[in-house]
């Protein structure tokens, strides 16, 4: 009896009244069939589709050839191939023929295939569905690699006697299980269990890793997840080695309602140093208060200097722990805390270094009813203290502060830009244990500017505008000749960000004196196409030279270097910056250019950096160093890292590296190669070689690269 597909949703009711019973009333609509044909038998209750097939029952999709209905016994009888895809649309069967229960929560299929989260695929004689829950597959084979037909080992696969999936706990059981690599045996295992692939966070074992170095030996790293509730996790990781060094790692991660936790640590048992234990803690949280403030803490601690670099833990070679209370608005800054700091570099002494600081700072901006413009006013307090006890080396400061500034700008005829800022601060020192200084101070820094600037633009037919900007600023500030010890702005750095600052130093102990005139040109090119290029060249005029600057800073004498900063960008994929500093003689004191060039399948991102030596910023003698770090994505699953780092001053190179990725859609490996040559007196050159090795198709998918095969046609 052929009807059309539009007339047979009216069949699905009449299935649903075959399955209740022609006197009871339909209350609902328990499932739908559509069908290039269907024959109704009412005497036997037997609904035969054909040609098409398909039916929807609570979220589930049956596809088929011709299934059989049997009202009495509520039995489907499905011939294949068929797919049935359950409600969540992440478990989807395959198989040639069917038996199954009017609501398809239960039954048997033949010559099946199990698709779990379009990941993992498993393969079985025979599957039977009970309660909707369990899921059992035999004689089965699983694997998430794609499998082609001239080509139908794949590159690992898991074969059991039989396989359970529980959809309620989201786990698969094994059963006489063995794992094979290319169609290679390589372990057996009686009972395994393993996540499925919709299981973002499971207790069990993550994906090991290899690693060999020159110092450590060569170990094996076996991360164990524990997961502590929906909101914490812990992960242990053992680090066995085959040499005297044997390490436990451990992380813990736990999320509030407010805020969040994370701490990362080692414990260390080894033969380098004369220690018994080594080790290292990182921790870190934000929590967030009422009223807008916030809390954020870090601690940083290790045993010795050696010890984070050594393990390939972190480059730091200075360490932060911190506590800090905040809260910034519109208007409105506030924050206190306490900060420690410990070097690890070599011939620094954390007894003399000013390690232990506490800070305070309020800062309110505002708009005077009467002047305009914006001002602020601000306070802040800092101590610092130092272990030393001796004279001068244990020097301890104290400092309140308080700044009051106003700014505002005018526009004169002709387009010119004038503003007018000033601002004043007030500074009480007290200080202990250095009888070079007075043990208090009292310093008042007045400064006020004057700024010009004469902005010309130019649009072109083709949309590309042109802004030229010379800008004068005329600047005085004072700061009576107070004697305080400068603790935080020992270093100073020239560039286009401060050519028009009051104050180019960085901190609070050193405020910019004398009279000076800073002068600088800016050049803008917007291109709607997204060739873009910008330039300033700028220099500083002093009337006295105060002899506050070092040399190294290129803003020594009257007259400052030569500031010259260019950036030429490609819409975001290339962007070219360089800034230089240098005399009329074309003597340069530092230059900088960086190249970054991204596209689709590659990253190149380079540097050069040269400093001319500077003894009072602690640089005896010229620095110049080159840094490459490049990726590219081959046109298959490969893919290529390479970093490098070079003194040109030593003439040798200090890092290199190599990573090679392997990643497609069942599978990731990474192998890596670095090299440290340079050495210290607590830390030796060594060559490191790692391998890991990470299963996809079990637990949440990656977020990484990854290249998905297909099989030719």
């Amino acid at each position: 009896m052929r009807r059309p597909r539009a007339l047979l949703l009216a069949m699905a009711l009449m299935l649903a009244v075959a399955g209740q019973g022609a006197s009871q009333e339909v209350e609902a609509l328990p499932a739908t069939l559509i069908a290039d044909s269907i024959n109704f038998d009412g005497a036997t209750q037997v609904v035969e589709a054909a040609g098409a097939v398909e039916v929807f029952y609570q979220g589930s999709r049956l596809r088929a050839t011709r299934v059989r209905y049997d009202g009495l016994t509520d039995q489907l009888i499905v011939e294949g191939p068929l797919s049935l895809t359950e409600a969540n649309g992440r478990t989807v069967f395959f198989a040639d023929l069917a038996e199954l229960s009017g609501d398809l929560r239960e039954g048997i299929l033949q010559s099946a295939r199990l698709v779990l989260d379009r990941q993992l695929q498993i393969a079985a004689t025979a599957i039977t569905r009970t309660e909707g829950r369990y899921t059992q597959l035999y004689q089965t084979v699983a694997s998430s690699c794609e499998v082609c037909p001239n080509n139908p080992t794949p590159l690992w696969e898991i074969r059991a006697r039989r396989i359970v999936h529980d959809e309620l706990e989201r786990q698969l059981y094994f059963e006489g299980a063995q794992f094979r690599a290319l169609g290679v045996p390589l372990a057996y295992f009686p009972r395994l269990r393993l996540p499925d692939p919709t299981v973002e966070r499971a207790t069990g074992f993550l994906a090991p890793s290899i690693r060999s170095d020159d110092l450590v030996g060569t170990g094996i790293r076996l991360p164990y997840f524990i997961t502590l509730g929906d909101h914490a996790d812990l992960t242990i990781t053992p680090y066995l080695t085959l040499g005297q060094s044997q390490t436990i790692e451990a992380r813990y991660r736990q999320a509030f309602r407010n805020g969040f936790v994370e701490a990362n640590g080692a414990l260390t048992w080894d033969d380098l140093t004369d220690d018994d234990q080594r080790g290292y803690l990182f921790a870190e949280g934000t929590f967030f208060l009422p009223r807008d403030f916030r809390l954020d803490f870090e601690i940083e601690s290790v045993t010795d200097r050696a010890y984070l670099a050594t393990y390939g833990y972190s480059d730091q070679d200075r360490l932060e722990s911190h506590l800090t209370f905040s809260r910034a608005r519109r208007d409105e800054y506030i924050e206190g805390g306490f900060t420690y700091f410990s070097s690890l570099r070599d011939g620094d002494d954390n007894r003399v270094l000013p390690n232990r600081a506490v800070n305070a700072e309020w800062t309110r901006r505002y708009t005077p009813p009467v002047l305009g413009g914006i001002a602020s006013l601000g306070f802040s307090a800092h101590s610092h203290y130092r272990i030393d006890s001796n004279d001068m080396t244990g020097r301890d400061v104290g400092r309140i502060s308080a700044v009051a500034d106003w700014r505002r700008d005018w526009v004169l005829p002709a387009g010119l830009l004038l503003a007018v800022e000033t601002e004043l601060y007030a500074d009480f020192y007290t200080v202990a244990q250095d009888s070079t200084f007075p043990e208090n101070e009292t310093r008042f820094a007045p400064f006020t500017a004057v700024e010009l600037r004469w902005p010309w633009a130019m649009t072109s037919a083709r949309g590309v505008s042109h802004l030229i900007e010379p800008t004068v600023q005329l600047a005085w500030s004072d700061d009576g000749g107070a004697n305080v010890p400068n603790e935080d702005s020992a270093v100073v750095e020239f560039d286009e960000a401060n050519l028009f600052s009051l104050n180019r130093f960085p901190g609070s102990d050193a405020r910019e004196t004398g009279t000076r005139l800073n002068f600088g040109i800016t050049y803008t090119r917007t291109d709607p196409l997204g060739w873009n290029m910008a330039l300033t060249i700028g220099r500083v005029f002093r009337k006295v030279d105060q002899g506050q600057f070092t040399q190294g800073s290129g803003l020594d004498g009257t007259r400052s270097d030569w500031l010259l900063a260019a950036r030429v960008g490609v819409s975001d994929d290339l962007s070219l910056l360089n800034r230089a500093l240098f005399d009329d003689d074309f003597e340069f004191t530092s230059n900088e250019l960086a190249l970054n060039w991204r596209g689709s399948r590659h990253d190149v991102v380079t540097s050069f950096t040269w400093l001319r030596a500077d003894p009072a910023e602690g640089r005896p003698l010229d620095a110049a160093e080159w840094a490459f770090d490049a990726s590219y994505d081959f046109d298959n699953a490969w893919a290529a890292a390479v970093d490098w780092r070079y003194d040109f001053v030593a003439d040798e190179a200090t890092r290199a590296g190599l990573a090679l990725t392997y990643a497609t859609e069942c599978v990731d490996v990474e192998f890596s190669l670095s090299r440290r040559f340079t050495s210290s007196a607590t830390l030796e050159p060594s060559t490191e070689l790692g391998l890991t090795v990470a299963l996809n198709g079990f637990g949440a998918a990656r977020n990484g690269r990854g290249y998905d095969r297909s099989c030719r046609r």
